[in-house]
């Protein structure tokens, strides 16, 4: 399996480095291209509040199919020229694989129907759970969660799942207490060194099951890490410039699944997404004001600013006064990019003006937006790519990440509680003194990483 080291961007030009436009687009097998020239909506839904057992399944199964045939009827309605479905399986259908694979194939009949019928294109992206933060999981890589996983995938693809994505959790059962307790130098040890190798291993698995299957390996998420962070600042229990540095710091970690193979559309709740399409070139589904109804978020606009699919990160299927959840967000993906596409449509330079009051709407007002602006993630970017190894890489992210922060607030550019300079501060003082020798720093990180959730032998290390 061919690895790729990505030591330079994919784009040169900033004027290029736009919404709806890939340099590597993906065309998927009925013809829908993603990146390719116009932004699509990507649904993303979930369950009531209710079991899913043996006994419920068939409620579960009608569930599912309500919402699809709901979102595929005003989808064609609104005369939507492309459509992504994603099915994020709740944790039974992947502790159960055979569950979440005969969700899939009622998902997939309704989505050929609607194509075959009213020439509705769509495809389909599967997203396992990781129930390998399940306590009980033997080892990350192999055992019972694992082949529960690598089974959920292989069964959803085969019955017509065409994008394989996953949120995974390595160095997750560190990052949560790094974040609770804003010790950057523990998250760049989750991140840099249990994401990385957990993401290797994941990754090379997913890859081969997609070249199996015929399907395309899309992209994973830093969602437990750098999301878990934001919503944890939005709620002011973490600083913001925590929260903009571990976001920053998740790129590595994301970027992982693009070297072992993975083609894109990287996933939605991944902010971090707006860097891999700078340096890999592949598509990238955001999500932002449109994720409301799931989370709050300071990054509302900018998030779209460079998007190829856009979503609503996940609506459960309740009535609301327009309709069933599911259908009323699809439609308000649906005119997002309707307007975002016309813009397109009229030029390049309407296009760039879009996705420059996109920016500028948010960035000014909270780091956590800053750091997902197109030049300055070009500027973090390339310095990225600088680093030889995984863990050199994270670090100078960090670094790199809080400069841009600093001279932002002095330039007037950004504005940041007082407060949080000193948080840069002191982040910048704990990564410089982090060693440079990344087996000496495992070391000494798993010696002092004592913890119930976090198991060293489960990453095979000593």
């Amino acid at each position: 399996m061919k690895k790729v080291n990505f030591t330079q961007l994919a784009y040169t030009d900033l004027d290029e480095f736009i919404y709806g436009s890939a340099l590597r687009p993906v065309a998927c097998r009925n013809g829908l291209v993603i990146g390719g020239g116009r932004i699509l909506p990507e649904i993303n839904f979930t369950l009531p509040d209710m079991l899913i057992t043996e006994t419920t399944m068939p409620d579960v199964l009608r569930q599912y199919k309500e919402i699809v045939e709901g979102a595929c009827k005003r989808a064609k309605e609104l005369e939507t020229p492309g459509l992504v479905v994603e099915l994020e399986l709740l944790p039974p259908a992947t502790y159960h694989p055979e569950w979440g694979v005969e969700i899939t194939k009622v998902v997939r009949n309704i989505m050929n129907d609607y194509e075959q019928k009213h020439g509705l294109r769509s495809v389909l992206r599967i997203t396992p759970v990781d129930i390998r933060e399940d306590k009980r999981s033997p080892h990350m890589w192999r055992g019972s969660h694992w082949d529960a996983i690598m089974q959920t995938f292989a069964g959803c693809a085969k019955e017509g799942a065409e994008l394989l994505s996953i949120e995974s959790i390595g160095g997750k059962d560190i990052h949560d207490d790094a974040v609770m307790y804003c010790d950057i130098v523990k998250s760049l040890f989750a991140l840099s060194v249990l994401g990385t190798r957990d993401m290797a291993k994941l990754w090379d698995s997913i890859v081969r099951i997609a070249a199996e299957t015929g399907t395309i390996a899309a992209g994973d998420t830093a969602c437990g890490f750098g999301n878990t962070a934001m919503v944890l600042a939005d709620k002011r229990y973490v600083p913001k410039t925590f929260a903009a540095v571990v976001r920053v710091m998740t790129v590595v970690r994301s970027l992982v699944a693009l070297e072992r193979g993975a083609v894109g559309p990287h996933k939605d709740c991944g902010y971090e997404g707006v860097y891999i399409k700078a340096i890999t070139g592949t598509p990238i589904a955001m999500e932002g004001k449109s994720s409301a109804c799931a989370h709050l978020s300071h990054v509302g606009n900018i998030a779209a600013a460079t998007a190829d699919l856009w979503s609503n990160e996940s609506v459960q299927n309740i009535k609301l006064l327009g309709g069933m959840a599911p259908t009323v967000s699809l439609e308000q993906l649906i005119y997002d990019c309707r307007l975002m596409n016309t813009a397109a449509k009229s030029g390049i330079s309407h296009a760039r003006l879009l996705r420059d009051w996109l920016t500028d709407s948010d960035s000014v007002l909270d780091p956590q937006a800053y750091v997902l602006r197109p030049d300055v993630a070009f500027r973090i970017s390339q310095a990225i790519v600088q680093g030889g190894s995984h863990f050199e890489r994270t670090k100078i992210a960090g670094l790199t990440a809080v400069n841009e922060l600093k001279q932002a607030a002095n330039a007037g550019n950004l504005i940041i509680d007082p407060k949080e300079i000193r948080w840069l501060d002191k982040i910048q003082a704990q990564l410089s003194k982090v060693t440079n020798d990344e087996e000496a720093f495992i070391r000494e990180m798993t010696e002092s990483c004592k913890s119930e959730k976090y198991d060293p032998a489960k990453y095979d290390l000593k």
